[in-house]
């Protein structure tokens, strides 16, 4: 049994920072790509950032490019997000998920096994 836990979303204003975490249960993380997605009202789900088993590679959207950052610690099982330089566009819900024992990146959503619950992030103007 895999789990993914989101936090560290809330509101923040215009230029600020937030960082997302995802903490994984079960035995099988360090051996999983990891994605984040997001979702905002009447749009699609969109890839933001995905890793690879070993944080040796990494995708990061065009839109986010320069501004987030993916990283994991296998170690404690977490991946997480830095979001910095925000913008009211980035507002969305945003998820985890892993791609169980597959170890390299994915970009397509439908491509994920494990997703968390959300974590809303909103940005005012």
């Amino acid at each position: 049994q895999v789990q993914l836990v989101e936090s560290g979303g809330g509101l923040v204003q215009a230029g600020g920072s937030l960082r997302l975490s995802c903490g994984a249960s079960g035995r099988t993380f360090s051996s999983s790509a990891m994605g984040w997605f997001r979702q905002a009202p009447g749009k699609e789900r969109e890839i933001v950032a995905a890793i690879n088993w070993d944080g040796s590679s990494f995708f990061k959207a065009t839109s986010v490019r320069g501004r987030f950052t993916i990283s994991r610690d296998n170690a404690k099982n977490t991946v997480y997000l830095q979001m910095d330089s925000l913008k009211p566009e980035d507002t969305a819900v945003y998820y985890c998920a892993a791609r169980r024992s597959q170890q390299e990146i994915e970009v397509r959503s439908w491509a994920y096994d494990v997703w968390g619950q959300g974590t809303q992030v909103t940005v005012s103007s």
